[in-house]
């Protein structure tokens, strides 16, 4: 049985940022903010409903979903782009596939004790952000 993901998780680090930035061709005063941000992450988990908030100093997306269930994503407050995705569990693991203008993008959420993991990825790109669960 898949973990419950809800609770509030504030940042703790990230690696390879920049690499999964240039590879959505952002351009380079956004990245610039981008690397400054600390986000911290709300999630509100009810069966196979789930809004996962990201919510910075800079802007705040709010995704909102059921697993298994395809729809239309507006990533425009990202990078511009619409795509199709579908968020499933893959054993403990939440995984999204954004399938789109950008080849092999997508991310994957996990939790080890306190820590919730985020993998983003885009083309051959992947960054890892950790964040612990503060309630």
């Amino acid at each position: 049985m898949p973990p419950n993901l809800t609770g509030y998780y504030r940042f703790v680090s990230q690696k390879n940022m920049e690499d999964y930035l240039q590879a959505l061709n952002i351009s380079m005063p956004l990245r610039k903010i981008a690397l400054l941000l600390k986000p911290d992450k709300e999630i509100d988990h009810q069966g196979n409903h789930m809004i996962v908030k990201t919510l910075s100093t800079f802007r705040n997306y709010v995704l909102e979903f059921e697993v298994g269930v395809e729809f239309e994503e507006d990533l425009s407050i990202m990078d511009g782009r619409k795509c199709q995705t579908i968020v499933t569990w893959e054993e403990e693991q939440l995984v999204c596939v954004q399938k789109g203008e950008v080849p092999n993008r997508g991310w994957r959420h996990w939790l080890e004790g306190e820590n919730l993991y985020l993998e983003l990825t885009a083309r051959d790109a992947v960054c890892e952000q950790v964040f612990r669960k503060v309630k």
